[in-house]
């Protein structure tokens, strides 16, 4: 199955209307949690490796109309802690995100930085990270 089929119904009609342009560019954030696994997080590093996967096969699959590119953000100072259930853990990423995050706004750069190229330039990856980051 190509993977314009499998993306979902709101890509889908992005695609064909990218084609009918000629031109598009689909940005997708991933995350860092792909890259670096670590305990009790598989499954979440999972579904990211899986957006990574799917992400590269539409680049390959899109030819020169469709640039297509994925940006992992490291930790970010965001309200991701609020969805956490347990104390402990919730406390230990919000010392974490107050001591080492970077702001939204770095991630915004890098994005505007892969749609600003020239359109025969497809600027594939970004990771973005905080350097306190290990």
């Amino acid at each position: 199955m190509s993977t314009s089929r499998a993306f979902s119904t709101e890509s889908r009609p992005r695609c064909r209307f990218s084609r009918r342009q000629g031109a598009g560019h689909f940005v997708h954030v991933v995350s860092t949690a792909g890259l670096k696994i670590v305990p009790l997080q598989g499954v979440y590093a999972a579904t990211k490796n899986a957006v990574r996967t799917l992400t590269e096969a539409l680049r390959q699959e899109a030819g020169e109309i469709l640039r297509v590119t994925s940006v992992s953000p490291g930790f970010v100072h965001t309200d991701f802690a609020d969805s956490m259930t347990d104390p402990k853990t919730r406390a230990a990423i919000l010392e974490q995100r107050d001591r080492i995050a970077i702001a939204p706004e770095a991630i915004a750069r890098a994005i505007a930085f892969a749609i600003d190229e020239p359109a025969d330039v497809d600027v594939n990856e970004i990771v973005v990270r905080p350097t306190a980051q290990g």
